[in-house]
């Protein structure tokens, strides 16, 4: 599986890229997504700003979010017969991730791990807007956070 992580600067001494990978091979391990094993998907750290224009772009919503996963091609669907399926990108707002980490009281590493989580589990469907879709996406994240080390850490949203 290729995955990419681009931390952009400021944020490049306070984040470790392999962590991050860890966090989202751990998602997809969970979930036996067997066909993401021979996917590619991206991971970028930026900062309230470019999520900010993302979320206006993209959903309309003129308001920086903590993080936003846009899918990228079917699992099923292969541009070439050597190409990798491209699951998609998560971005996540480092200046968020350390907020939300601060008033939790957890370190920004488990902040940012539940964020990859979650914006990996939404590239593989899951969803929180009806509350019996959001009990299984966070039923998952809990299982995943919990494999990482992190059992303790829960999400913020309401």
């Amino acid at each position: 599986m290729q995955l990419d992580v681009q931390v952009e600067e400021p944020f490049v001494s306070a984040v470790s890229p392999d962590w991050l990978r860890t966090a989202a091979r751990a998602t997809l391990k969970r979930l036996g997504a067997q066909a993401s094993q021979g996917a590619a998907l991206a991971l970028v750290i930026t900062d309230d700003k470019a999520l900010r224009a993302l979320n206006r772009a993209y959903l309309g919503i003129d308001a920086p979010t903590d993080v936003l996963s846009f899918g990228g091609e079917s699992p099923d669907f292969v541009s070439a017969p050597d190409a990798e399926p491209y699951l998609g990108d998560v971005v996540i707002s480092y200046p968020r991730a350390q907020a939300q980490a601060t008033a939790a009281g957890h370190p920004v590493d488990a902040e940012l791990a539940l964020l990859v989580v979650h914006g990996v589990l939404h590239l593989l469907g899951y969803d929180h807007i009806r509350s019996d879709d959001k009990a299984a996406m966070w039923e998952q994240q809990a299982h995943v956070l919990a494999e990482l080390g992190l059992a303790d850490i829960q999400p913020t949203e309401g």
